[in-house]
């Protein structure tokens, strides 16, 4: 048995701690608040900031971890490079967690250091130099935070009386410290997938089947999968996330995203050291393990000889639309009484207008061919959209 330690208790560190739970380890959950929802499956739980290094190497040597799993970005991530040193495996890496949770530095490091196709970019740590960068990739652009989670500050800036409000939006949504942003050369994109991707300690790669994806000002609001593409597009998007994730190191899940467009092919975006809100919709099994599975077998250095794409499925989420610090659900009976349809409460503590409550997942049998997958896909969007719309927060 590994004593794991989750730096963040989200939604997706609950799924994460409910498959090491059932391979026999023991999680201690960590996170700014009190009762977050890993917290509730955990053995432990620690409340203080992560972005406190003092704290949490205070922590680290309370618990004496074997494992440290991020799954935030508001971390000193700095210090798990002395956890590193002390014989503690962090997942992927330290090198990974560093890069991934800073913008900047794997826009860097996939672009300028591999060679990755991109979108054209500049930064910003001040109003005037972001007009400044704005002017010179162009408009429309894109303005994000260097450090953010779930979309937080990210926005298209059509036009130069926009940026102002862009400005004080990504200064807003930035997590950590770091107050500086990436401008981005806006891609008309056919459309836009997370690929999974798996690392193994001793072990070949793996790829999930793509996840398609929509967003609403840069935050998730519905996947599937599998994201029907050419087959020259998915090869060169697994060449891609191989290639960063080989560079970065470690062993684990990793969210790679694109864009896909019929002009420029596949541009690589971001990508997650854990766990992609997208793929909850592996929740509806679709595949043989679901990314929370595979997250924790790869974390554990246990084998995985395959990943099957058993079925495809859709992913919505229930949305809050009051404030509560005592929510509770109706409409959960709608969802529960219609065929190949599940659901995940997420047990935040807290509602607030616009967050993310919990998620629908819904599935069919694939098509014999993609051109039926991806006509039925369609109907099985609008059918898991429909069964989140009737959950509502009380």
């Amino acid at each position: 048995m590994k004593k794991i330690l989750l730096l963040g208790s989200g939604e997706l560190g609950k799924e994460f701690v409910i498959a090491c739970k059932r391979l026999g380890q023991y999680v201690v959950a960590c996170d700014s608040y009190d009762n977050a929802p890993a917290m509730q499956v955990a053995d432990e739980r620690r409340v203080f900031s992560m972005l406190d290094g003092d704290a949490l190497m205070q922590v680290v040597d309370e618990v004496k971890p074997d494992i440290i799993v991020p799954e935030i970005e508001a971390i000193r991530t700095e210090k798990l490079y002395e956890c590193e040193a002390q014989g503690i495996q962090v997942v992927p890496s330290a090198r990974a967690v560093n890069y991934t949770m800073n913008r900047k530095a794997i826009r860097e490091l996939a672009h300028t250091q591999l060679g990755l196709k991109t979108a054209n970019y500049l930064y910003a740590t001040t109003y005037d130099e972001l007009a400044s960068a704005a002017s010179k990739i162009g408009f429309p652009c894109i303005v994000k935070p260097l450090m953010s989670s779930s979309g937080h500050g990210q926005s298209k800036v059509d036009t130069p009386d926009e940026l102002q409000q862009a400005w004080e939006y990504a200064c807003g949504g930035a997590r950590g410290d770091l107050m500086e942003v990436i401008v981005e050369q806006f891609i008309p994109f056919d459309y836009e997938i997370t690929l999974l991707t798996v690392t193994q300690h001793d072990g070949p790669t793996l790829f999930c089947a793509p996840i398609g994806h929509v967003q609403k000002g840069g935050d998730y609001r519905e996947s599937f999968q599998p994201r029907v593409m050419k087959p020259e597009h998915i090869l060169q998007a697994q060449q891609m996330a191989d290639k960063v994730t080989r560079a970065l190191t470690g062993a684990g899940i990793w969210g790679v995203e694109f864009f896909v467009s019929q002009e420029h092919g596949v541009i690589f975006s971001e990508l997650s050291p854990r766990p992609h809100d997208t793929g909850m919709v592996t929740l509806a099994q679709t595949q043989n393990l679901s990314e929370f599975e595979l997250h924790a077998r790869a974390v554990l250095h246990l084998p995985i000889p395959e990943i099957v794409q058993d079925r495809q499925g859709a992913s919505a989420v229930i949305l809050s639309d009051v404030d509560t610090n005592a929510p509770t659900y109706e409409g959960l009976e709608c969802v529960c009484a219609s065929p190949r349809a599940d659901l995940r409460i997420f047990g935040k503590p807290a509602a607030h207008v616009g967050r993310r409550m919990g998620v629908v997942v819904c599935w069919e049998p694939l098509g014999r061919t993609d051109e039926e997958t991806a006509a039925s896909q369609l109907q099985l969007r609008d059918r898991c959209k429909a069964l989140a719309a009737k959950v509502t927060v009380r």
